[in-house]
C-alpha cells in the first residue's frame, strides 16, 4: 500500500503578511509545494491531501489540478472552526482555526492508510521524503509512529528569530517529547533561545521538529479523543491550538513509540518575507547541482 501525504495549508501566513502557500519560488512558477509533491511521488508516495480552507479551494484546485492529473491521486479537505468539534459552543468571535493536530483530524474521511504530514509552506528535501516512505512502508505501525528530524542549524533564519520544537530523546534515542522554544537565532557564536526556559543555549547539534510526521491511521482515534479534552479545558480561549506534539506526547505517555528518522536533507522555508530571495536561491542551487529538473512538471 502506497503512503499518502497530508499538507497543511490552512494557515493565514500571519507572519509573512500574505498567502505564501501558493507563491512562486521556483524558476517555472513552482510553489514550495511542488517540490514536496515531486519529492513524494520520486519516494513512492500514491495520494496527496491539501488540508485547506474552504474559501481557497478553487484557488488549490485550478492551481494544482492540471500539474497533478495523473501523476498522484489528490483530495482536498476544509479546516473549519466546526469541524470535529461534535456539537461544542465555542466563542463567536473565535476566528483562529483549532491548531495543526485538529487540521490533520479533518483528513479522517480521506487517508485510511499510513501518512506524513508536513507543512505547506517548509521545503524539507529529497532524501527526507525516502526516508519518510521507507519507514511508513516498513515499520509504522498502530504503536510506532516516526518524526523526521532535523539539526537546528539547518533550520535558523537570518532574518529574525524562529521558533522551534525541540525533540528529546530517551536512551533509545527514541522521541521522549517536544519542548517548544521560541525567539532562537545565532548571537555571535552561540546559538540563543530567549524564551524563559533552561538551557538558554541550545547545541549545534540539537534534533528540531519541523512538522514533518509519520502516522498509522490509528492517529485519528487518539486525536479525536484528546480533541475532545481539549476543547473541555481550553475551548473557550479565542486563540488556543491543539498541536501535533501534543497528541504525539500523549501517544508516548500511553506506551506508544515515536521513532525520529534522521535526514541528510537541508530544511528551508518562508518565515519573513525577506526569506524569500533565500529560497529562490536555495532551489536555483539544488537545480543547478541536477537534484531537480529546471521545470519540474514540464
Amino acid at each position: 500500500m502506497k503512503p499518502t501525504l497530508v499538507i497543511l495549508a490552512a494557515g493565514m501566513a500571519s507572519r509573512y503578511g500574505s498567502m505564501k502557500q501558493v507563491q512562486s519560488f521556483g524558476p517555472a512558477g513552482e510553489t514550495i509545494m511542488d517540490y514536496s509533491i515531486y519529492d513524494a511521488i520520486r519516494a513512492g508516495f500514491g495520494k496527496v491531501v491539501f488540508i485547506i480552507r474552504s474559501q481557497f479551494a478553487e484557488q488549490f484546485q485550478s492551481l494544482f489540478e492540471p500539474k497533478l492529473k495523473g501523476r498522484i491521486q489528490t483530495e482536498y479537505v476544509f479546516q473549519e472552526l466546526d469541524s470535529h468539534i461534535n456539537g461544542y459552543s465555542f466563542p463567536a468571535e473565535r476566528t483562529k482555526p483549532w491548531g495543526t493536530a485538529h487540521a490533520v483530524l479533518c483528513a479522517k474521511e480521506v487517508v485510511k492508510e499510513p501518512f506524513a504530514v508536513i507543512n505547506a509552506d517548509d521545503f524539507y528535501g529529497r532524501n527526507a521524503f525516502e526516508q519518510a516512505a521507507q519507514f511508513l512502508q516498513q515499520s509504522c505501525t498502530a504503536s510506532t509512529y516516526a518524526i523526521v528530524g532535523y539539526d537546528l542549524t539547518s533550520t535558523l533564519s537570518a532574518y529574525g528569530t524562529v521558533n522551534r520544537g525541540v525533540c528529546m530523546l530517551d536512551q533509545q534515542g527514541d522521541l521522549a517529547g517536544i519542548t517548544e522554544r521560541i525567539n532562537i537565532a545565532r548571537v555571535d557564536h552561540a546559538i540563543t533561545c530567549e524564551d524563559g526556559l533552561t538551557p538558554s543555549t541550545l547545541g549545534e547539534d540539537t534534533k528540531v521538529s519541523m512538522n514533518f510526521w509519520c502516522f498509522d491511521p490509528s492517529f485519528f482515534s487518539h486525536t479525536e479523543r484528546q480533541f475532545a479534552s481539549f476543547l473541555k479545558e481550553n475551548g473557550q480561549e479565542l486563540k488556543s491550538e491543539f498541536f501535533i506534539p501534543l497528541v504525539a506526547d500523549q501517544f508516548i505517555k500511553e506506551g506508544g513509540t515515536v521513532k525520529v528518522v534522521s535526514t541528510t536533507s537541508n530544511w528551508f522555508g518562508v518565515t519573513y518575507k525577506e526569506d524569500a530571495p533565500f529560497v529562490q536561491n536555495s532551489l536555483q542551487q539544488l537545480i543547478d547541482a541536477g537534484e531537480y529538473p529546471q521545470s519540474i512538471w514540464a
